[in-house]
């Protein structure tokens, strides 16, 4: 229903998002749990409003038009921002204790030291509502574009205008396989041997992916990738059944490698360099929610085993096998 005066309402702004988002009315209508009708009539009111259609009905869904595109941009700002608002006038009342939407692109970090994050989060906002997603850097980004996520752990670099980062831990990507690989003794890997190994990488849309690429077409040789996942537990775990040779983070691997079920090699001519961040939104408000689990994060990550150090330069034969300190 439009509010007196002939201003937008939040509800059909968000009924405009979300059916943009979704494809179609009757998903639009889900995420917003009113019926279809009640969707199609908010639309309705607020194309009469804006004076032109934002939708062209398809037989597979729907398509913005240019009315459609342009409002969408704005809309996303002024849910961002009415979202902010009620934030941040409910917190002063005293009435919550905040609410955090989390995004995470990194298996490590879900697995520690989120959980011990959260856990002191909880103690210090023990009444605030927090939400977990997972998902690739490239996707989790445009959540924080859409007002959808507060923050998230991310692959850096993150280039998207709009979007501010900051560094919370280094690692370096090695090449693992199977003790019983035939080149298991082997302490470094070339490019070109890699390239012609069955590889098991991450997912595209990743910044991890995204390096692993770019270092191939810098050093001018095609991959055979056989697997993309989306975990780095599952690369692991086919890489010990020997079904393939994988590039992860060093750290990742720390326990397989001391156990055994996994050997992890340098790659020749190479220092490829991982980074996790954490994302959000460019002059966004920062709840105090939001302010004391940036801390945590800061703490935490700082007080983590840093990565191992880089190997002095010299001939291949004398580099050792990647330490990996526990």
């Amino acid at each position: 229903m439009l509010i007196p005066g002939g201003v937008m309402d939040i509800r059909q702004l968000k009924a405009f998002v979300e059916i943009a988002d979704a494809g179609t009315f009757t998903a639009g209508a889900l995420r917003v749990h009113v019926t279809q009708a009640a969707i199609s009539m908010q639309i309705r009111q607020l194309e009469e409003e804006v004076g032109t259609p934002l939708f062209i009905r398809a037989p597979r869904g729907v398509i913005l038009t240019a009315a459609g595109e342009r409002l969408l941009e704005r809309a996303r700002r002024i849910l961002r921002e009415h979202e902010a608002a009620v934030a941040e006038m409910t917190e002063m009342a005293g009435a919550e204790h905040g609410r955090l939407r989390l995004g995470t692109a990194s298996a490590m970090v879900s697995t520690d030291p989120l959980p011990q994050i959260l856990q002191q989060l909880h103690l210090r906002h023990a009444q605030a509502e927090v939400t977990l997603v997972s998902g690739t850097s490239e996707s989790l980004v445009e959540l924080i574009l859409a007002g959808k996520l507060d923050m998230a752990f991310v692959s850096l670099p993150v280039e998207t205008p709009g979007i501010g980062t900051e560094v919370l831990t280094r690692d370096e990507l090695v090449a693992i396989a199977s003790p019983r690989h035939k080149l298991a003794k082997g302490r470094v890997i070339s490019a070109y041997t890699l390239a012609g190994e069955k590889l098991i990488l991450g997912e595209r849309g990743g910044n991890t992916r995204r390096i692993i690429d770019q270092f191939f077409h810098e050093a001018g040789v095609q991959p055979t990738v056989t697997m993309e996942l989306s975990r780095l537990a599952a690369i692991n775990r086919m890489v010990e059944a020997d079904l393939g040779v994988g590039i992860v983070p060093l750290q990742s691997i720390r326990k397989e490698v001391a156990d055994k079920r996994l050997v992890a090699w340098w790659i020749e001519g190479a220092r490829i360099n991982w980074e996790l961040g954490l994302a959000r939104l460019n002059g966004g408000y920062e709840s105090p929610i939001s302010q004391t689990f940036t801390i945590l994060c800061r703490e935490f990550f700082n007080a983590e085993t840093s990565p191992a150090p880089r190997q002095k330069q010299g001939r291949t034969k004398s580099k050792q096998a990647p330490r990996i300190k526990r």
